[in-house]
């Protein structure tokens, strides 16, 4: 603190004092001009905290509130004191305002204290202010209270501020920031310090309760577990609700979830829950369970006889339209299969299959395998080589199961075994031998299976003599060239028709031209007749 007073010529000391709440000095230093010595006085509060320069210029260490005084500057002539006060003010910054005491969570509906703002060592005191998302709150009855207070401590003299705050909150309420800050007073005017947010769990009840399946599915099957899942949507959600199964009525008490096991067609149709003590709020939802029935008749392995009729059924019971795909020895058929008759490639293994396109992993599948047995058909073809000088005898055999061939000589009963066999299919296949006999043979191929015994003979001339041979048997696979060749003959035939049809047309026109021409040639040819008649008649009378 400068003394605020020119120094005299004639100065003989400056003093320094200060006023006490009534007025009396208190002197706490001196310095001579002429010894420019400094005293200080015996005051406990200033004890080594003072200084005073040769300007006569006073300074205090370590300030304290105490030090807010009007203090005196003196300077001291052998006529006159002249006097210069200085009124000190000592300011503390308040510590950071901080929230504590907060309360876990706020309800809606209900005045509840959210916290307490605390503000401490504040010199000279301040005010406190609450702030929701940087708004200052307002006391509003029933909604936002305030309680301020302060304190101040005896032995720092600094002041502790206190703001609680009573508040009701709304689910706007919710993620919202709390702040408070304290308004102080320093040097340099007015100062504000702001505390760090808070935010506040917001309780409100259940006004909506809502139902899931989990996990989510588009399509629930026969054999799947079902898990319920009820939600409200209060803060904190509700833990027990009531579960309501088709055809009960009575609720079931649970957790949030509730789990089906192994569910079965009967499970389908309107689940719900609801509170436990909220029954009338209901959530619903419908589940379908889909299911995949196939019946073949017959399956398993079936034997028929060739030529037996045996109707065959797919029958398909679904939750839903279903796909039917019919397959034999793993290839996929046209259409289903029917046997007014059956045949030797009849047989195989059949498949149906059926499947719910929208439903992942139903599907079903019967098989059926078809056996057809068949006693053994024998015919016997010859064909005499071109050379003449050897005849091929073949013996066509049909049967199921396989029927073996052999070949005897009747009379000597010697068994050929020198043979040519055709490949096996479908129930068909051929023996064939090549001779060249020197005599007149009967030859015998003998067919057997499990079912019968067949024989059959041909007599065969002997290479010497000429004899009609017998027409080879078509097999399946040349049926087909067969069938070929005679629609190119019917073209034939039907081409050659067409241009007959056409050549008498042309030729009806041409004579329909000449008929004219025609009476005129006529009259000529009758003239000719005449005269050949009158000729002949002479020559009859010159006879």
């Amino acid at each position: 603190m400068p003394c605020r007073l020119d120094v005299p010529q004639n100065l003989m000391f400056g003093k320094w004092k200060y006023e006490k709440p009534d007025g009396s000095p208190v002197f706490i230093a001196f310095r001579s001009s002429t010894k420019k010595s400094v005293q200080y006085d015996d005051v406990p509060e200033y004890k080594d905290r003072l200084s005073l320069s040769e300007n006569y210029t006073l300074s205090i260490s370590n300030a304290r509130i105490s030090d807010e005084k009007r203090f005196v500057c003196m300077l001291v002539t052998e006529d006159n004191v002249f006097e210069a006060p200085t009124i000190v003010k000592v300011f503390k910054q308040p510590s950071k305002p901080e929230i504590v005491s907060k309360a876990p969570f706020l309800e809606t509906e209900q005045l509840k204290k959210l916290g307490d703002c605390i503000s401490k060592d504040s010199y000279p005191d301040g005010n406190i202010t609450w702030y929701r998302s940087g708004k200052a709150l307002q006391p509003l009855e029933g909604v936002v209270v305030l309680i301020f207070k302060k304190q101040m401590d005896p032995v720092t003299q600094l002041y502790t501020m206190t703001s609680s705050l009573e508040y009701k909150a709304t689910k706007a309420d919710i993620q919202m920031p709390f702040t408070c800050s304290v308004m102080y007073y320093g040097p340099s005017g007015q100062k504000t310090v702001p505390s760090e947010e808070a935010i506040f769990d917001i309780y409100y009840p259940t006004e909506q309760v809502t139902i899931q399946v989990v996990p989510s599915k588009t399509a629930i099957k026969e054999g799947d577990n079902i898990t319920l899942k009820c939600l409200g949507n209060g803060n904190p959600p509700p833990e027990e609700f009531l579960f309501y199964l088709p055809g009960q009525p009575e609720g079931i008490r649970s957790s949030n979830t509730y789990t089906l096991t192994d569910v079965r067609r009967n499970a389908t149709g309107d689940y719900k829950c609801s509170l436990i003590d909220k029954k009338g709020m209901i959530a619903s939802t419908a589940i379908t369970v889909h299911y995949l029935d196939l019946s073949l008749n017959p399956s398993g392995e079936v034997t028929k006889q060739i030529g037996d009729a045996l109707p065959v059924s797919c029958t398909i019971s679904a939750s839903r339209n279903a796909t039917v795909v019919w397959m034999k020895d793993n290839i996929r058929l046209r259409s289903s299969p029917s046997f007014s008759s059956l045949q030797y490639q009849d047989a195989g293994n059949y498949v149906c299959e059926t499947a719910l396109q929208e439903v992942e992993g139903l599907k079903k599948r019967e098989s059926l395998t078809l056996i057809v047995e068949g006693k053994p058909q024998i015919k016997m073809t010859k064909k005499t080589d071109p050379s003449g000088l050897s005849k091929t005898i073949i013996c066509h055999v049909e049967g199921f199961p396989k029927p073996a061939i052999q070949w005897t000589i009747t009379g000597s009963g010697s068994v050929i075994n020198q043979t040519e066999e055709s490949p096996y299919i479908n129930g068909r296949y051929y023996s064939k031998i090549i001779i060249s006999p020197e005599e007149n043979v009967t030859l015998t191929c003998t067919a057997e299976n499990q079912l019968e015994r067949t024989v059959n003979s041909l007599n065969v001339s002997a290479i010497s003599i000429p004899e009609h041979d017998e027409a080879d048997e078509i097999s399946d696979e040349n049926r087909e060239k067969v069938n070929d060749q005679a629609k190119l003959i019917v073209g034939i035939v039907v081409g050659l028709l067409l241009a007959a049809l056409v050549a008498g047309v042309v030729y009806w026109l041409y004579m329909k031209k000449s008929k004219t021409a025609s009476k005129h040639v006529n009259k000529d040819l009758g003239n000719l007749e005449e005269n050949k008649k009158l000729e002949e008649n002479n020559h009859k009378t010159e006879a």
